[in-house]
């Protein structure tokens, strides 16, 4: 089984406009058109079980519209996990109607939601989502449309886990999207999973490897960022570090699947 542990996808309506706009911000090529069923074509071509679908709250108010596709659109294949907007003062309540409804994570993005990764004002959403067990998936490192801004680097992921050291955090884009020497020196070898999404491309065969490699082997997870990257590509290009074969299937599907409860 290989499980996708980060993936987006969009409202028909609303991808038609959105991906092209996304695209053009990050100066990047969309790879599918960012409907479910692209996704869900995309991993049938791929051998792909099932894909986490990382939703982003842009601002207060979008919580309902969101649980309510979320709660469409899941399926064996598909796995939704919802985010409220650190600005909602309801933000509480959305995370226990979050949990209360059966979805596994949380997903948040510094840049999209305006926050620091270890900003104060988080603590009682993080305390809240370790207390109920839910995966928090959130963008780590750079973001490929925004300018540098230091909102959500590694060191603040680090100071988040030793916060909350049973919070389930899911540390994207191997840790830190171009800021892998942070990763090394922050999080290496600390109790945080990291996913592989968008990053294999951007970072020497030999830093990934070596990333991968030093951290927990069951902390490691498999994640494209579709419509961005293409699925079946970034399986090769996992491929291609010449990991153990046991460590490869912990990666690609093992470690998600105990992480999404399924064991």
């Amino acid at each position: 089984m290989i499980i996708d542990f980060h993936a987006h996808a969009f409202p028909d309506e609303l991808a038609v406009k959105t991906v092209p706009l996304l695209a053009e911000r990050g100066g990047i090529s969309e790879v599918l058109d960012g409907t479910i069923k692209s996704l869900l074509a995309s991993m049938q071509r791929s051998g792909i079980s099932r894909s986490v679908l990382g939703l982003i709250a842009t601002r207060p108010g979008q919580f309902s519209a969101i649980i309510k596709w979320a709660e469409k659109v899941r399926s064996s294949q598909i796995v939704p996990f919802p985010s409220f907007h650190p600005a909602d003062p309801d933000m509480l309540e959305q995370i226990k109607t979050i949990h209360s409804l059966g979805f596994k994570g949380i997903k948040l993005h510094p840049y999209y939601q305006e926050f620091k990764i270890d900003e104060q004002r988080l603590f009682p959403a993080y305390e809240l989502m370790s207390d109920l067990g839910l995966i928090l998936l959130i963008h780590s490192g750079f973001d490929i449309g925004f300018p540098e801004l230091r909102i959500a680097e590694p060191e603040r992921t680090a100071n988040v886990v030793k916060l909350f050291p049973h919070l389930k955090l899911v540390a994207a884009h191997l840790g830190g999207w171009r800021l892998w020497d942070e990763v090394e020196k922050f999080l290496v070898g600390k109790k945080v999973y990291l996913d592989l999404a968008f990053s294999l491309d951007f970072l020497s065969v030999e830093q990934a490897g070596k990333i991968i490699t030093a951290h927990p082997a069951d902390r490691v997870l498999f994640g494209t960022d579709t419509p961005w990257a293409d699925q079946q590509k970034e399986i090769e290009n996992l491929l291609k570090l010449n990991l153990e074969p046991e460590l490869e299937k912990n990666i690609l599907g093992i470690n998600a699947e105990k992480l999404l409860g399924d064991n």
